[in-house]
């Protein structure tokens, strides 16, 4: 491996520290930076061309991606884009960003960005609960980690906060809008079944009350062959007894009123509250 090959292998920005360490030479460095591509964006640190804003930003400050900043490397779900910038940085500061200074597992091999339990646990302390239980939820599903073992990272009554997010996750989500979803159906009240296996039906997203479906439609949903297999279940749910309602990513996270109004609709016609 060369020195233009390692920096790609390191998300396109890394030190001169990690490239000695790498078992580089200064000659060797030199010689990268005056054939190219590789570039010198300031003494110490090397890019190429086209590298992530967000990767040279966590270089600069001398810190690691983490937090809402640090989703996409660990492929987890995320709401919203974070407004700052979220690093883990031990010392110093960097303007503009959120930092994190607490860590207790490696980074990801190479790259700027921190290990996932920290992520997770900035994540926790950090976030609106609904994003913070979106990221977890998804790192459940992945089975890279699990509830105990974070909670035990969480102890103390400055960790309350993050410990009781912990309690809204429970791993049944296939996407982020379904937490988004089961949290807001819970928090008002409804009795909630989540990924119900309906004979005849099949797997479906939400039964509220014992009696509406409610299913969450991806990108998935507009193809020909989905929109048929849709009608079907849709048609079967009736013949059953059931009511149906389909949302989609922008009536979740968008419109989440108009939504709950519609879903109260249906249920008042049946439920006595």
């Amino acid at each position: 491996m060369d020195v233009t090959s390692f920096v790609r292998y390191a998300g396109s920005v890394t030190t001169t520290t990690a490239l000695r360490r790498a078992g580089f030479s200064d000659r060797n460095i030199r010689n990268a930076v005056a054939t190219g591509p590789v570039v010198r964006l300031r003494q110490g640190i090397l890019a190429l061309p086209g590298a992530q804003p967000d990767m040279v930003a966590a270089v600069l400050a001398n810190g690691l991606l983490t937090c809402g900043s640090a989703t996409d490397h660990h492929r987890l779900w995320r709401l919203h884009e974070p407004a700052r910038l979220h690093l883990l940085c031990r010392h110093g500061h960097a303007k503009g960003s959120v930092l994190h200074r607490e860590t207790v597992v490696p980074p990801l091999p190479a790259l700027p960005v921190a290990g996932l339990t920290d992520v997770l646990l900035h994540g926790l302390r950090c976030l609106p609960s609904v994003e913070a239980a979106v990221m977890v939820e998804s790192a459940l599903l992945q089975g890279t980690t699990n509830l105990s073992y974070l909670r035990n990272y969480l102890p103390g009554n400055r960790n309350g906060a993050a410990r009781r997010v912990l309690e809204l996750v429970d791993g049944t989500a296939g996407s982020a809008i379904e937490v988004v979803a089961r949290l807001m159906f819970r928090n008002e009240g409804i009795f909630v079944q989540t990924q119900v296996d309906l004979p005849g039906i099949g797997i479906v997203d939400f039964l509220l009350e014992g009696f509406l479906i409610v299913e969450l439609d991806g990108a998935t949903h507009l193809e020909p062959r989905q929109v048929k297999k849709d009608r079907r279940r849709n048609n079967a749910s009736t013949l059953d007894g059931y009511a149906v309602l389909r949302y989609g990513y922008g009536d979740v996270v968008h419109n989440p009123q108009r939504m709950m109004t519609e879903v109260w609709q249906v249920l008042r016609g049946r439920v006595v509250r």
